[in-house]
């Protein structure tokens, strides 16, 4: 039997009224030696739960493999969370949204273009059995029924927004159960239109998700489910970023009052979040509507807790209103953390970027998409020569995933991104035989929709003049780690135009958290101490990366950018502040 159970209007533990109080933390968003931090700060707000995804996409990065290390060793995370008294829902997925990289399912799975993504395609199902088939013997001790903190565990994710193949959903459920999962088990899904009726199964627990319209939402959830516990499984109390876009916010009373209204209805809640954290290295996803959206670097979500854990406006008001309705614990409210003295950072030695071609490029007639070449994400460089000197005009059928920076001879021609741009680009060819590099970003995978599983890199053949180019050397980048440091060399002038790495030491004496500031940088990625903060880019809205105290270390750090397009100047800041730009309601 279950530790936790349902009544006909609420949830018993162990035999005992009990409400969730949840809140959603990423383990995956967040420095491993933070997780004690995070959890202890969940718990003195008044929660009784956290909620996580599991990033099937991290988890399995090659079909048949389990990455349990790091800032995936979710074994570890649960032992904390249990030793901080929380409880725990996991949501599994397979699909899991969330702004990540593809929705969470892996590339290698979604770049096969005739799998049926979601459904009961057997490719697809076979595919999810054999990671939980990997997964689950690591997690099942952590199971309530093992005396662990894991008390629920979710089917899908938001599924009545994707489709209506109740044999699917049939499936996920099995494959939990026969694979030993005892706990409840529930579903999530919006409350408009017949999401709830295309997404919920007989016999499990459906939720709601939504951040306002309290009433309304509950009435309809009511309304598909006359019995058992009320549940918001995704309080919305802010919301993500996309690069150029606004910085989203919304105000504390505001959401203090939804929380209030939610919990004096019985409901019980999950917050989303309760603390973002970010999207280091190439994790973030990105939004595919009317067009192509990559999320920024940071998941700060404008949550109780800020993407460096300090308490926040809603972090106090939200503790006012659960202590109303449940109480909190008789202890003191946590100060912020204490930040790095502001210190500058001179980066003084390069390594030009087209210097680190691999030796693992592919040569095709017509350019090879990056997951052809087996990268699921970061850079590839596409080389070819052009036959004829002068004017001309570049095309690029099917376009470029997603962004793409063209140099002929060397020189900056052009940049093309994913609908964003025509996908035609004049161009001057000094000479017979110049070079023509075509270096495409992946900005990351779409998390939600038709368009998982869109492919990287260039999408189709490339013309000049209506010609088709053809001989490509197609190079997946080396960038998913900082060059050694025997590589770089003195930079000889203060400023660079050409893709580079740039590294610079700096000197700490105690660790502190910092945000990394760049003016004069353009686009790219940064490390310190090989630590992959994750992507900038002055188009904003977000103008600095959080730099966790644990990757820093007393005495000399080391900071390396990669700058794609070009620095007007040599320094970078560390600052006792973030700038995640103007927030917009």
């Amino acid at each position: 039997m279950p530790a936790l159970t349902t009544t006909t209007d609420g949830f018993l533990l162990h035999g005992t009224p009990f409400r969730i109080l949840s809140g959603a933390l990423h383990y995956f968003r967040v420095h491993p030696d933070q997780w004690p931090d995070r959890l202890r700060k969940a718990r003195l707000m008044g929660l009784n739960t956290v909620e996580t995804y599991l990033p099937w996409n991290l988890h399995e990065p090659t079909p048949g493999t389990l990455d349990l290390d790091g800032l995936l060793d979710l074994p570890r995370f649960l032992r904390l969370a249990q030793q901080e008294g929380l409880h725990v829902l996991l949501r599994p997925g397979p699909f899991i949204c969330a702004e990540w990289d593809g929705g969470g399912l892996p590339y290698w799975l979604t770049s096969d273009p005739d799998i049926r993504l979601r459904t009961s395609d057997p490719r697809f199902t076979d595919a999810f059995d054999r990671y939980l088939d990997l997964l689950l013997p690591a997690l099942l001790p952590y199971m309530a029924a093992s005396g662990g903190p894991v008390i629920a565990v979710q089917v899908e994710n938001e599924y009545g927004a994707y489709g209506d193949d109740t044999a699917y959903l049939k499936h996920v459920e099995s494959s939990l159960r026969s694979r030993g999962v005892e706990e409840l088990l529930f579903t999530c899904d919006q409350t408009d239109g017949d999401h709830l009726t295309r997404g919920t199964l007989p016999g499990v627990l459906a939720t709601g998700t939504f951040g306002s319209r309290v009433d309304t939402s509950l009435a309809r959830l009511r309304e598909h489910q006359p019995e058992g516990p009320l549940m918001c499984s995704e309080f919305w109390i802010g919301w993500f970023d996309h690069w150029g876009g606004p910085h989203h916010g919304r105000d504390a009373a505001d959401a203090a009052a939804d929380l209030d209204r939610l919990l004096a209805a019985g409901a019980s809640v999950n917050i989303y979040m309760f603390h973002g954290g970010t999207n280091f290295g190439y994790t973030n996803g990105a939004n595919h509507h009317h067009a192509y959206a990559p999320t920024i670097t940071s998941y700060d979500y404008d949550a109780p807790l800020t993407e460096s854990g300090d308490p926040g406006p809603k972090y106090h008001a939200f503790r006012e209103v659960i202590a109303r309705h449940a109480g909190v614990p008789d202890e003191p409210v946590p100060s912020p953390a204490r930040k790095l003295p502001v210190t500058e950072v001179e980066l003084t030695h390069r390594l030009a970027l087209f210097q680190r071609l691999g030796h693992d490029g592919v040569h095709s007639a017509d350019p090879v998409t990056a997951d052809a070449l087996g990268r699921r994400a970061g850079y590839v460089l596409y080389r070819t020569t052009v036959p004829a000197e002068g004017p001309g005009l570049l095309h690029f059928e099917g376009g470029v995933g997603d962004r793409a920076q063209v140099f002929v001879d060397g020189a900056p021609a052009g940049v093309l991104e994913r609908e964003r741009y025509d996908e035609s680009l004049p161009v001057h060819v000094p000479r017979a035989g110049a070079r023509l590099d075509v270096l495409v970003e992946n900005m990351g995978r779409v998390n939600y929709g038709p368009r998982i599983g869109v492919p990287k890199g260039l999408l189709g053949p490339v013309t000049l003049d209506g010609e088709a180019l053809q001989g490509w050397d197609c190079h997946p980048l080396p960038v998913d780690e900082v060059p050694p440091t025997a590589a770089f060399a003195p930079a000889t002038t203060p400023t660079s135009a050409e893709p580079a790495f740039h590294r610079g030491t700096f000197e700490v004496d105690e660790p502190a958290d910092t945000f990394l500031s760049l003016p004069g940088w353009t686009k790219g990625q940064a490390w310190v101490n090989g630590f992959h903060l994750g992507r900038y880019w002055n188009r904003g809205p977000q103008r600095t990366l959080y730099v966790p105290a644990p990757v820093l270390r007393p005495g000399t750090n080391d900071l390396v950018l990669l700058e794609l397009h070009g620095t007007t100047t040599p320094r970078a800041h560390l600052r006792n502040t973030p700038d995640l730009g103007p927030t917009t309601p």
